[in-house]
């Protein structure tokens, strides 16, 4: 069984190594970061199962590095600060955060948060097989999308951009994070093939404002999959 990875995220080297410790004991897999855009840019580059999460950190503060998650994906969070007032706390859990510890605390107790947190998430996140909108169907297990009651002709990754939109309602993503999360973080293909790729699915849904959604090309930054 392939371990479960954990992203530990302290500016603090001896507390990153407490939690490493313990967690490589119970059997994790452990990476660590100091900073917070270098957390951001471990977390895209191989996304673990879980981040523990500072929230005073040099590069980018635990708050950005909490939203910067959130644009793309719901992995858990778990927030560990020195700051024990009620606005972090609820700051932290608002922005998405699933549990907040304080420093300092014990590291057998954080495990079991962690491992409390993994547990729900996952009883949580059966995927999505299938979308549906009015007049949309969408459908990950036959890689079939029906449109107005008849079935599209469309390649895989046509139906992967779509379904990844529409998984996110009136979410806005960069080309670049349509690329890391459809095509994957290797790809060095050119962002242009987003717009490629939009432009295809559009012509096989013509019309569908009509319906209540459409893909929208949010000028300069990327697109979304519009629901009214």
């Amino acid at each position: 069984m392939e371990k479960l990875r954990v992203l530990i995220v302290d500016d603090d080297p001896n507390i990153s190594q407490l939690i490493k410790l313990y967690l490589d004991k119970e059997g994790y897999e452990t990476e660590t970061s100091a900073r917070g855009d270098d957390a951001v840019f471990a977390f895209k580059k191989n996304p673990p199962n879980i981040v523990v999460l500072d929230l005073m950190l040099p590069g980018m503060d635990g708050w950005q590095v909490c939203r910067e998650i959130r644009k793309t994906s719901t992995i858990p969070i778990i927030m560990l600060t020195a700051k024990d007032e009620t606005f972090d706390k609820v700051l932290g859990l608002e922005l998405g955060a699933d549990d907040y510890m304080t420093k300092p605390f014990d590291p057998k107790e954080l495990v079991a948060r962690i491992k409390a947190v993994i547990r729900r998430t996952q009883v949580a996140e059966q995927p999505k097989k299938e979308i549906a909108f009015p007049n949309l169907v969408i459908n990950m297990s036959t890689y079939i999308v029906t449109f107005n009651g008849q079935d599209l002709e469309m390649p895989p990754k046509e139906i992967e951009l779509l379904f990844f939109l529409a998984s996110h309602p009136n979410t806005v993503f960069t080309r670049d994070q349509l690329l890391e999360q459809v095509w994957g973080f290797d790809y060095f293909g050119d962002s242009r093939t987003v717009d490629v790729h939009v432009k295809r699915i559009r012509e096989k849904l013509p019309n569908c404002e009509e319906f209540g959604w459409r893909i929208k090309t949010r000028w300069s930054v990327g697109y979304s999959f519009e629901v009214k």
